[in-house]
Formats: structure tokens, sequence, C-alpha cells
């Protein structure tokens, strides 16, 4: 139950990032945020208001805890995605989320029997693999030459501070850190039914909302193109939804069962945005990724006989 649930999220949350991604990098990181996540928000309370089940102060402020780390881990993942191929940023950032958890798990005693453990291992592999790349990133995957994209500051600046920003796999890396709090925080915030998730989805809003305060203060205007048309809404409604879905089916997962397995499963979702990256974009499979996928397969497998 614990793999296809956490497999469930995995599978969501790939093609959350791949759609969030779309419209990142037609608008800006905060733009897209600003729609994703008060959706995902609206979707996890009605699911919770459903549900119906308690909650003490304790779980929600772990989960309001949570949510501030996963959402300094959005605005970083987004502008990455925004700024380099999605075959790249995505599996180094869940890479970064994965061992985390795993770390944690293990000094918190949890123990995998031997087949088990070989397909979690298998799993990082795979990871580590899908997200070995080329060259530097920040071009197009399909020219090999530099592609303008909207920045997560709408400036279009590439000084200073800003190169930093733009540094694809740094902030892909800074993200999966964050989302590997995250997963830690929300395994620690304990029952309560899907208030926790409440919570930890109001802090995501939190930082999001902060962060738009302070580049207003900053820069004025100038967050960047804004979300418009009904195909980018649509899109923002969409990764929203799916985010908050695969939010669901991971906090159930790494409640039923071990922290580690449940991350490391959740954590193979960039195998979905790779894949659709490559449909929509002909982001180009490299052989070590391709590999990267195959093993993946063979890590799962051998969780599921586990």
């Amino acid at each position: 139950m614990v793999t296809l649930l956490a497999l469930g999220a995995a599978l969501a949350y790939g093609v959350a990032d791949f759609l969030g991604g779309a419209v990142a990098r037609r608008t800006s990181a905060l733009q897209a945020l600003a729609w994703c996540v008060p959706v995902g928000l609206a979707v996890v309370l009605v699911v919770a208001l459903v549900d119906g089940g308690g909650f003490t102060w304790t779980s929600l402020a772990w989960g309001f805890t949570a949510g501030l780390a996963g959402g300094v881990g959005l605005i970083t993942f987004y502008r990455a995605l925004a700024r380099g191929p999605m075959s790249v940023v995505a599996p180094v950032s869940a890479l970064a989320a994965a061992v985390l958890p795993v770390a944690v798990g293990t000094l918190r005693g949890e123990r995998l029997d031997a087949t088990v453990l070989a397909g979690v291992l298998l799993c990082l592999v795979a990871i580590g693999l899908v997200s070995m790349e080329n060259g530097p990133g920040g071009t197009d995957p399909t020219s090999g030459t530099d592609t303008p994209r909207a920045t997560g500051d709408g400036t279009g600046t590439t000084s200073g501070r800003a190169r930093l920003l733009d540094n694809g796999p740094l902030m892909a890396g800074i993200s999966g850190a964050c989302f590997g709090a995250f997963f830690v925080l929300l395994k620690a915030a304990g029952g309560g039914g899907l208030w926790p998730l409440v919570a930890a989805r109001a802090g995501n809003l939190v930082v999001i909302a902060a962060a738009l305060i302070i580049l207003l203060r900053l820069r004025g205007r100038r967050t960047g193109p804004r979300v418009s048309g009904r195909t980018l809404v649509g899109l923002a409604f969409l990764s929203g939804t799916l985010d908050a879905a695969a939010n669901a089916l991971y906090f159930v997962a790494a409640h039923e069962g071990l922290l580690s397995l449940a991350a490391v499963l959740t954590s193979l979702y960039p195998a979905i945005t790779v894949l659709l990256a490559r449909i929509a974009y002909s982001e180009r499979l490299r052989a070590v990724q391709r590999l990267g996928l195959a093993v993946a397969a063979a890590g799962v497998a051998l969780v599921t006989i586990g």
C-alpha cells in the first residue's frame, strides 16, 4: 500500500512540476506559484473538511513549518525550471530531496529488509543517473544555444546576484534540500487527518506572499509577465491541484510506512517530468539518463517485491 501511495505521489508530482515549469517559462517563478499554491491550498482544505479528521496544534505547527521549507523549495525549484532543461533540473532536485529523509530515517532506527534496501539504493542511483548533464544548464535542449526565458524576478538581468539565481542546477539543489526538509517535517506532523497538510499549504502561501511583497518593494511592479490566457491559467490550476494531490498521497504514505521508503519512491517523480519534457520540448535523453530510467524501474520492482 505504501509503495502504491508513494508512486502515485511521484506520478502526480512529476506531472505537476512539468505543468508548473511550463507556466514559469512563459511568466516567472513567482507569478506561476501565485496561481498554483492558492489552488493547492483550496483543494487540500476541501478534502480535509470532507475527511472530517481532528487535529492538534502541535501537528499544525509541524505542518506549517514544513510548508515554510516547502515554499522556499517551490520558489527555487520553479526558478530552476524556468532557467534550465527540465530533464536536468527535476532529477537534481529529487536526488537532494531523497538523501535527507533517508539519513533521518536511518538515524531514527528505520531498517529495511535486504530486497527493499536494494531497491531503495537502486532508486537513489537512478535519480543520480537521470540528473547527469552534458554541460552547463540554461541552454535550449534542441539547439544547444542560449535561449532567453522569463526570470524569477521579472527583470531579465544576468549580472551579479542574478547570475547566481539563474544557475539552474544550483537552484535545483537548494530546492531539493528544502523538499527533503518538507518530507521530514511533514512526517513529524503525525496524525490529525489532513489538517497538517492544510497548515503546510498555508506555510507555502506565506512564503510566496512574502517573496512577492519583497519583490514589489524592491522592483516596483516588475514581477514578470502575468499568467494570462485560458491555456496558462488552466495549466496553473491543474498543476496546483496535482501538487496538492501529491502532497496528500505522500503524507498518507509516510504515516503508513517508513519515511525513507516513502520519500525515496516519491522522489522518483523526475522520471515523469523527464519523459514529458522529452515529448513536449524534445529535450534529448542521453544514454546515461535512459539507463537511469531503467535502473529506476528495477528499483521499484525490488521494492514492490519486498
